[in-house]
């Protein structure tokens, strides 16, 4: 079920590159944030395997500015053998965003809804985080060395006055029952006076993507009750 209640954050960076997929070998970034990295954003602020982020709306703060870099990338992927960077290093030339400011819309999609941890004390969770800058790793925006400051929006920020065209974007990775993905793309979209509006069709198709849990008696899994336990005693 889709909690009504919407929770704000403002993400900005000194650059940005959210890649489009369409063109592989030159970074070429979209004009604005994707709703998956904003949903990133957020997992990065909390993160719950109760429940899943539904991304509403992405502001755009600041007039859309364009910058070229050349950067060092390997070719490989990491696997279980060590990378020799030497060997797989290319430098390649990215048009990425330059000085970006955000402001992510959300609420909380839960299925079922529990009684005992209901979207109620999530949403006052991430305020309080939001407010505290606690994070589970540090917020990035697109790619890993673009890293994010968060903080709460202070009422006074204003969308950019633009329409901007955009035409295919990535929204999500969908995974099916069995964990296998597959890209979600919405068509003909655009960036109406500033604002990205994500919630579309596309949007109820991922939450119901498979939500993969960890098991109970894993390291990672008594880390994060742990956490949780420290959370709940400080509602």
């Amino acid at each position: 079920m889709l909690d009504k209640e919407i929770v704000s954050v403002k993400v900005k960076s000194e650059f940005a590159c959210f890649t489009r997929p369409d063109l592989k070998v030159e970074r070429m970034t979209y004009p604005c944030m994707t709703p998956s990295a904003a949903r990133g954003v957020l997992d990065c602020i909390l993160w719950k395997p109760e429940f899943q982020w539904y991304v509403r709306k992405i502001l755009v703060l600041k007039p859309i500015q364009y910058f070229t870099v050349k950067r060092n990338e390997i070719k490989s992927k990491q696997g279980k053998n060590p990378i020799i960077i030497e060997v797989d290093r290319a430098q390649r030339n990215s048009i990425v965003l330059k000085d970006v400011a955000y402001i992510i819309e959300a609420s909380i999609y839960q299925e079922p809804v529990s009684e005992k941890n209901p979207p109620k004390k999530y949403v006052e969770m991430f305020r309080r985080r939001v407010r505290k800058g606690q994070c589970w790793r540090r917020p990035y925006l697109g790619t890993r060395e673009f890293s994010a400051e968060f903080m709460g929006p202070d009422n006074t920020e204003e969308p950019i006055a633009e329409t901007i065209p955009i035409g295919s974007m990535l929204f999500d990775i969908f995974f099916n029952e069995k964990g296998n993905p597959e890209p979600v793309f919405f068509y003909d979209v655009a960036i109406k006076n500033g604002v990205l509006n994500c919630e579309v069709p596309e949007n109820d198709k991922m939450m119901k993507s498979s939500h993969i849990r960890l098991d109970i008696n894993s390291e990672t899994s008594a880390v994060i009750y742990n956490f949780n336990q420290q959370e709940e005693e400080a509602i």
